[in-house]
């Protein structure tokens, strides 16, 4: 049955080889499932109806990707989507929305992301797709992905209580010596030590060695392990599409798109590469289809409670394993429902630490860290660094716009919208002054005025 629909011995692996290589690519992967209910939960979402919907979104878009491709591509919750969701998209909304009896800010989030993935799955059927692609300049695609990386890092050092709130300079070193911090410092150099060795699953690792340290220092609280699934009810169909075509919401719907796009299209260039899946005219097989199921993954996300799905760079380690057939996805979906039944342990590594911390003005600082998960996004924003190599900082006229994307993202109140916007910007700008303006994409030209006209009139 495995050998007719996954076609083992032409893509010469077997059985064993695709359940270890499924395997591990959920263990290095498996990390969302502890960080997407404390992100989300920090909007006024229920962690544990976000679990259950991670879950589900996940395993059934890692599943469909498996049978529609046969490629051993993963699929989850995107890193750094999810922050745009909480932090930056909700606050938007909030703004807008304001007081209105029965709308909360994350239902119409949830309404954008359902649209984005519309979009998403109707262009999947079309060539506008490669159009984008080649539209946004290449650098200004290496700077949004870096520039979410340094945000992501950013949070996860306030999130360990590393860098906290400081009049004047707005942030300093917290209290190094407390105790999470130390559980926070300690987590982040056991992730880097052990991916420096090259163990698969270090991140993972990582979060179980500090939640057990965590218990010792009683930063966590025992609360479980096995359990019947938390009820989905409080986010499933809570979605708000009506209320999220609104105008001003444009740009929210645009950001979660062209994130969902260029880390789709990225993930599946980088891993396809490794697996050898591309072919000699550089064209990948059934890259549709992989479009799609990513599509469906964002749709079924929102309709459970969950930010956008996407596919997962970390498939890579299973295909360092020797993975090479959608028979890995099949065994990463299946890890997915089975860790449903452990919400205690979610639960337990995901809550916040309330901590109360002197400053010197005398005022008192009231935190809620999360150390335990803290390291995890600070290897992540590291991990995603790597695009900062791949811009070319001879050309000012590229360097400079890839720049200011990187550093408005976390400068500007976490918010990724404004670092593309400020990368569109100037990079029409200086090319076109600077006698350079062919190499503008007209849909850049047309994306730079609509964010002009943003500042200008919203």
């Amino acid at each position: 049955m495995f050998e007719k629909f996954f076609h083992l011995s032409e893509n010469k692996t077997s059985f064993r080889i695709e359940v270890v290589g499924g395997t591990t690519t959920f263990l290095t992967m498996a990390y969302i499932i502890f960080v997407q209910p404390a992100v989300l939960g920090a909007c006024g979402m229920n962690g544990g109806a976000v679990f259950v919907a991670t879950c589900i979104s996940s395993a059934l878009a890692t599943i469909l990707m498996g049978f529609l491709t046969n490629y051993p591509i993963a699929q989850a919750p995107a890193m750094g989507h999810n922050f745009f969701f909480a932090f930056a998209a909700v606050p938007l909304i909030t703004l807008s929305v304001g007081e209105n009896a029965g709308v909360e800010s994350w239902q119409v989030a949830l309404g954008a992301v359902f649209i984005s993935g519309s979009i998403f799955l109707i262009l999947s059927f079309t060539p506008f797709m490669r159009e984008v692609i080649r539209a946004v300049p290449e650098p200004l695609k290496h700077a949004i992905a870096v520039g979410i990386g340094i945000l992501i890092a950013f949070l996860g050092l306030q999130w360990g209580g590393v860098v906290v709130d400081a009049p004047g300079s707005l942030v300093k070193l917290g209290n190094m010596r407390s105790a999470p911090v130390l559980l926070t410092l300690w987590g982040t150099l056991l992730i880097a030590i052990l991916s420096a060795r090259g163990i698969r699953g270090s991140i993972l690792i990582g979060i179980f060695v500090n939640a057990l340290l965590g218990l010792f220092l009683g930063i966590v609280q025992f609360k479980g392990v096995i359990s019947l699934p938390p009820s989905v009810g409080p986010t499933m169909l809570k979605l708000n599409i009506a209320a999220a075509f609104n105008v001003g919401f444009v740009t929210i719907v645009f950001t979660f798109f062209i994130l969902d796009l260029f880390d789709t299209i990225g993930t599946l260039i980088g891993v396809s590469e490794k697996a050898g899946f591309i072919k000699e005219d550089g064209t990948l097989p059934r890259s549709k289809q992989a479009l799609q199921a990513d599509a469906v993954g964002t749709l079924t996300g929102a309709l459970l409670g969950t930010s956008t799905v996407t596919s997962y760079i970390e498939s890579a380690a299973g295909i360092s394993q020797g993975a090479r057939t959608g028979l890995a996805n099949l065994v990463t979906g299946i890890l997915f429902i089975v860790a449903l039944f452990f919400s205690p342990l979610v639960s337990m590594i995901g809550s916040p630490f309330p901590y109360e911390m002197s400053l010197s003005d005398g005022r008192l600082l009231q935190l809620e860290l999360y150390p335990v998960i803290a390291p995890a996004l600070i290897i992540v924003g590291c991990l995603m660094m790597g695009s900062v190599s791949r811009i070319k900082w001879g050309d000012f006229s590229e360097a400079f716009p890839a720049f200011l994307t990187i550093v408005v993202m976390p400068f500007s109140g976490f918010s990724i919208t404004e670092g593309i916007a400020f990368g569109f910007i100037s990079y029409t700008i200086i090319k076109y002054l600077a006698g350079k303006g062919r190499e503008v994409h007209w849909l850049i030209v047309i994306f730079t005025v609509l964010f002009i006209i943003r500042y200008i009139f919203v």
